[in-house]
């Protein structure tokens, strides 16, 4: 069977992650892509909000999670936001991707990205 999806992207927050003092002091944008597999068959039958995934609230926790205490790596932040995605009963895996748009590298490029999988054990 394959798993329905919910995705978010875009999701964009100012962090202060980075291994130099300037990324900590300055901060940056961060944007976060999530692609969450789930099961919709019991939120479509109840039509009941509390059967699947409050995007908009999840949204919410996934910023206040970009936002909060600073990290050196952005593989760090996209774990973070795996465990959070992964409390929501009905997320079954997701797969997050944190872009660095505004990474500190010496040659023109358009974005920076890590993306990881994760699920339930």
């Amino acid at each position: 069977m394959t798993p329905d999806l919910l995705t978010l992207t875009g999701l964009r927050a100012t962090g202060h992650h980075g291994v130099f003092d300037h990324e900590r002091r300055d901060g940056q944008e961060f944007i976060v892509d999530l692609a969450i597999s789930t099961d919709f068959a019991a939120a479509s039958a109840t039509d009941d909000l509390g059967d699947t995934i409050h995007y908009g609230v999840l949204a919410e926790q996934v910023t206040a999670a970009i936002e909060r205490d600073p990290v050196d790596l952005i593989e760090t932040l996209a774990e973070r936001i795996a465990a959070l995605v992964l409390e929501y009963p009905a997320a079954a895996s997701v797969t997050v991707t944190v872009h660095k748009p505004h990474a500190p590298i010496t040659v023109p490029f358009d974005d920076v990205a890590v993306t990881i999988t994760r699920s339930r054990r």
